[in-house]
């Protein structure tokens, strides 16, 4: 049965706030928005909040997967969950164009609407959804650049169902190379496993590319579990993993100092890890013959090798973001705007949103609301130069006056909680472009520091007041992302995981 606009009547005394994402700024703009004056509406097509920076965690079994979600239909205060896609929005009649979508989609999967994926379901129902303020919070997708299987081959590491595949991917190439090597003879015997030693050198050797946290947090991870759990079980099969990360940039961990950076590529080295530097990855393909077909392999091509391949069991790809398609889609769409005589705007005139050229992401102003232009006069200058009503936040928003803001869970979540205290205090439902320079405060990024866990208890961390290494800056990681998770429920289960990890080993089971 199609769904009705009359399913989404608003709530007459409260203004209808629809929140686009269930992210870092969608999930945390939602839990501290006050529900006793606005009515929030969550669009999304995920049914659960991920606390990302722990997700490395989960992919070897440090963690539980549930410990790192939080259900967005338990937000407090009577939050109305819709998952689906956000399809369209009309600026002009205030209206929301969602698909429905009741299965969690593919992790890093686009809509049904532009995916090449045939394993996305059919497009489901339509429906509109009114609203008197917009959130736009749809975060971004991994960035590919283009390379040839990756999107087909590579597993990247943003979602839960990601950190699950990868976990079963790394138990499963240790069981198959825990059979006996091929024998070597040629009298016609049966082999038990048609893998050679050089195969299984092979499927276990692990790459890693993009030499960013998630990648470096990863590679520690992999190899906590290899030599604290697996090495136990596979005593045979340890000299034959490698682990490998490769940058196309001069040197991984970027936001750190030298001093830091080092100190990481330093303890990578005692640990075997290998990093690869100013290397260009070209393309990934399935490997030649039954390392390929039968095992799953993987050959990678290296601008800098020339015509030699590096087969691999895992590519785990984790280099940057590319602008959603649900973004892309709103920045060449035209409306009118009406706002009255003291816009100074044609009401004839069409606007679009302001692209940021260099990310393709939606510019805001200092307020976080949506920027707008027209063909006549590109000038963002003017202060009513924005669509009042409606908001962007987290990875694809672009502050016009601060363009260098990274695409971080830290920037995301304070975004939405400065937004949402800034919609709580506001005194006026319908406040005009110098109503909100006069009362507001404009958003201003706080660094709160940045951690980057290394392996075997050791982290490192940098902010404005201090830089700490080793084991000092473990413990400072461990505690700033227990207290940062969500639910009471989830800052009891995380401490408990480690503790468990700790005394009995990882869990190491494949379902």
């Amino acid at each position: 049965m199609p769904f009705t606009n009359a399913d989404f009547i608003a709530d007459a005394r409260r203004q209808r706030v629809v929140i686009l994402g269930s992210g870092w700024a969608g999930y945390t703009f939602s839990r501290t928005l006050d529900p006793s004056k606005y009515e929030r509406i969550v669009i999304s097509p995920r049914s659960y909040f991920v606390f990302t920076p722990l997700l490395a965690s989960t992919s070897v079994g440090t963690l539980e997967f549930r410990a790192v979600l939080e259900p967005v239909r338990r937000l407090p205060g009577g939050v109305r969950f819709h998952q689906g896609w956000a399809d369209e929005v009309d600026f002009s009649r205030k209206v929301v164009r969602v698909e429905a979508n009741a299965v969690d989609p593919l992790p890093d999967a686009m809509p049904p609407s532009t995916s090449p994926n045939p394993s996305q379901p059919l497009r489901g129902e339509l429906f509109d959804i009114e609203y008197d303020k917009l959130v736009v919070a749809v975060g971004a997708y991994s960035q590919t650049f283009g390379i040839q299987g990756v999107r087909e081959h590579a597993h990247f590491l943003r979602d839960v169902g990601d950190a699950r595949r990868i976990r079963l991917r790394v138990l499963s190439l240790f069981e198959q190379c825990s059979f006996p090597t091929r024998p070597d003879n040629k009298d016609g015997s049966i082999a038990t496993n048609p893998l050679s030693e050089e195969d299984k050198r092979s499927l276990l050797h692990f790459v890693i590319v993009g030499g960013g946290p998630t990648g470096i947090e990863f590679a520690a991870e992999l190899h906590d579990l290899i030599h604290e759990d697996l090495k136990a079980m596979y005593p045979e099969l340890i000299p034959l993993v490698r682990i490998t990360v490769y940058d196309i940039a001069p040197k991984v961990l970027p936001m750190f100092d030298q001093a830091l950076a080092n100190y990481a590529m330093e303890h990578f080295a005692r640990q075997g890890i290998q990093v690869r530097t100013e290397h260009h990855l070209e393309r990934v393909r399935v490997a030649d013959g039954d390392l390929g077909r039968a095992h799953g392999g993987l050959s990678i091509k290296i601008k800098e090798y020339g015509d030699e391949e590096v087969n691999a069991g895992l590519v785990v790809w984790s280099t940057g973001l590319m602008q959603n398609p649900f973004v892309e889609q709103l920045m060449g769409k035209e409306f009118p705007i009406n706002d009255g005589p003291e816009s100074g705007q044609s009401k004839a005139e069409q606007h679009r949103l302001l692209k940021d050229q260099k990310t393709g992401g939606i510019v805001t102003d200092r307020y976080l609301r949506a920027r707008i232009t027209n063909d006549h006069d590109t000038s963002i200058g003017a202060a009513d130069a924005v669509l009042p009503d409606v908001f962007v936040i987290g990875d694809c928003a672009v502050m016009e006056n601060d363009r260098s803001l990274p695409k971080t869970a830290q920037v995301a979540s304070q975004q939405a909680g400065h937004l949402a205290k800034q919609l709580n205090k506001s005194t006026q439902t319908s406040p005009t472009p110098t109503d909100v320079s006069n009362a507001w405060k404009p958003f201003k990024f706080r660094n709160w520091g940045t951690l980057t866990y290394l392996g075997g208890w050791k982290a490192i961390h940098q902010s404005s007041a201090d830089e700490l290494r080793g084991w000092v800056a473990w413990i400072v990681w461990r505690g700033a992302y227990l207290t940062r998770s969500m639910s009471v429920r989830n800052k009891l289960m995380v401490p408990v995981y480690w503790f468990v990890s700790w005394v009995f080993g990882r869990d190491i089971s494949r379902f």
